[in-house]
C-alpha cells in the first residue's frame, strides 16, 4: 500500500514525483498518467510503480495529488468520484479550480487541500503556496500535506482567496524568470560573450540575488540601491529599465495571468 499517488506525470506531475523521491521510498508512491507508455518510461527510470487507471491508483492510497491541466478535469474527476473517500485527502494543484468546485464534482464529503508548486521543485528548489480548510485535518495529516510540498522546496499557507495571487508569484513565474535570464544572456553575447558563459553568469546571478533576498532578509529595493553607485553604471542601467516599463511589464503579466486563473 503506498501513501501518495500522483494522477498525471506531466512536466509538473514528474517534478512532483522526482522531488519526493528524494523524501519517500518509492514503496511510498504510485503514479498513473493516461499514456501508458510513458508509464512504463517512468517507472523504469525511478522504480515506481504505475496503476493501469486513475480508479487503480487512487484506491491504493492516503494522499491523492491531480497533476492534470484544468482542462482535464472534468473527466478525471468523473473516473475518481465514488472511488475516493473521506478517509483520503486530495490534492489539486490546478489553477483557478476552487476546493468548492472540487468537491461539486467529487462529493461534498470529500476533503480537499489546493496547492501551486512549480516547476523548480524538480531540484528541491520549488515554492510552494497551500491552502485547506484546517479543522477538517489531523495535526499528523497537516504534517504530511506540508511534509509532501517540503520535499521539493519551501512552502507557505494562504487562505484560498490568495491562490490566485500565488500563481502569479510563483506558479507561472519562472517563465518570466527564464524570460529574463535569456535576454540578459542575448545582451552580453551582443557585446562578444560567448553564449555559454552568458548563461552561466546570468543564470548564477539570478540566484545569488534571490539568495541575498532569502537570506539576509532585506527589502529588494535596499539590496538594488547597494549595488547603484551614484552616477555608476548600475543606476545608468536601472534607469533605461524604468524608462521602457520594466517594472509595469511584469506587473501586466501578473494581471493578465491572474485573470486568466479567474476564468478557469
Amino acid at each position: 500500500m503506498a501513501e501518495i499517488g500522483i494522477i498525471g506525470i506531466g512536466n509538473m506531475g514528474g517534478a512532483i514525483l522526482k522531488g519526493l523521491l528524494k523524501e519517500y521510498k518509492k514503496e511510498d508512491l504510485i503514479f498513473t498518467d493516461v499514456n501508458l507508455d510513458k508509464c512504463r518510461q517512468v517507472t523504469e527510470e525511478t522504480g515506481v510503480s504505475h496503476g493501469e487507471n486513475n480508479a487503480e491508483c487512487v484506491k491504493q492510497v492516503k494522499y491523492v495529488v491531480l497533476a492534470v491541466k484544468p482542462q482535464y478535469f472534468p473527466p478525471v474527476l468523473a473516473g475518481i468520484r465514488g472511488v475516493v473517500t473521506k478517509e483520503q485527502v486530495v490534492i489539486s494543484i490546478a489553477p483557478g479550480i476552487t476546493t468548492d468546485q472540487l468537491r461539486e464534482q467529487l462529493g461534498e464529503e470529500i476533503r480537499v487541500v489546493r496547492a501551486m508548486p512549480n516547476t523548480p521543485a524538480l531540484l528541491g528548489e520549488g515554492m510552494t503556496g497551500v491552502c485547506f480548510l484546517e479543522k477538517e485535518f489531523s495535526p499528523e495529516e497537516k504534517k504530511s500535506i506540508e511534509n509532501i510540498f517540503r520535499s521539493l522546496g519551501k512552502v507557505r499557507i494562504v487562505e484560498e482567496r490568495l491562490m490566485n495571487a500565488v500563481v502569479c508569484v510563483s506558479g507561472s513565474s519562472p517563465a518570466y524568470v527564464y524570460m529574463f535570464i535569456e535576454a540578459l544572456a542575448d545582451s552580453a553575447v551582443k557585446y562578444g560573450l560567448p553564449r555559454d558563459a552568458a548563461y552561466e553568469m546570468a543564470a548564477q546571478t539570478v540566484l545569488g540575488s534571490a539568495k541575498m533576498v532569502l537570506e539576509t532578509g532585506i527589502h529588494p529595493g535596499a539590496l538594488k540601491d547597494q549595488v547603484c553607485s551614484p552616477g555608476g553604471t548600475t543606476i545608468a542601467a536601472v534607469s533605461a529599465l524604468e524608462e521602457y516599463g520594466f517594472r509595469n511589464a511584469v506587473i501586466k503579466a501578473a494581471d493578465a495571468c491572474f485573470s486568466k486563473c479567474e476564468k478557469i
